[in-house]
């Protein structure tokens, strides 16, 4: 494939995901620094409902996971193989028990206590908005919606941020250091709506994770990594926001 259509896919593929989000981002980080409220007296939430009627709140958030992957599932037509591994360009094989659980709970603990510090920091220092990741209404299925909702990112933001750009970028000779900063970049741009603690935060963990698959060339350590941080910080945050109600205020 020639240098300018692997460009214009790259393009399609990003304004289809997470490009479009870090544009998104980062409009509302400029919003947010032009009104008279300091940024760290602003705040944003995740998985919010959006209606009262609690099964069309259900469909609603199903369809925005469905949607979500469905970038996710070009990019693995793209890159599917004849051959078997199917997804090797992307570095997907097999599933391995032993590192891709026992290593990803490892690399989550060592990567989810420093970014829970950060955001404490960045909220002290004012540079980070306050942060509610699961402002869904309470259903028998919230739950589960947040444990989908954590899956869908992990594989959303690895599959295409580190296993699709990482084989097309390779495809157009960039180097290996210059592929792991440029999409450390743009994790942390499509972040920025949550402070510049949160930019930081996730620019550094795409710096790991990028020096981590260029290492091994697995992407499913990262993916388990990824929804164990996320279901971890969904699911987690209300009992910890009502047990150290300081920490929140």
């Amino acid at each position: 494939m020639s240098r300018r259509r692997t460009w214009v896919e790259i393009t399609i593929v990003l304004l289809l995901s997470l490009g479009a989000s870090a544009l998104y981002s980062i409009l509302q980080i400029i919003d947010d620094l032009s009104q008279t409220t300091p940024l760290g007296e602003q705040s944003t939430a995740l998985n919010t409902s959006s209606t009262t009627v609690q099964y069309v709140d259900l469909a609603r958030q199903l369809l925005g996971i469905a949607v979500d992957l469905a970038p996710v599932a070009l990019v693995c037509f793209l890159l599917w193989s004849t051959s078997r591994p199917h997804l090797a360009r992307l570095g997907i094989d097999r599933f391995r028990v032993k590192p891709d659980l026992g290593g990803p709970a490892l690399i989550a603990l060592c990567i989810g206590i420093p970014g829970l510090a950060l955001y404490f920091a960045g909220r002290a220092l004012g540079i980070t908005v306050d942060v509610d990741p699961a402002a869904l209404n309470s259903y028998w299925w919230t739950v589960p919606v947040l444990l989908l909702s954590a899956i869908r990112s992990g594989l959303q933001e690895e599959v295409i941020v580190i296993g699709y750009l990482y084989a097309r970028l390779g495809d157009l000779g960039w180097g290996r250091w210059q592929v792991i900063l440029s999409t450390a970049l743009l994790r942390g741009s499509y972040h920025l709506y949550q402070g510049f603690g949160a930019f930081v935060g996730n620019a550094v963990m795409g710096i790991v994770f990028g020096w981590i698959y260029t290492k091994w060339g697995r992407l499913m350590p990262l993916i388990v990594t990824h929804c164990l941080l996320d279901a971890a910080v969904f699911i987690g945050y209300p009992w910890v926001a009502n047990a150290f109600p300081q920490l929140f205020s």
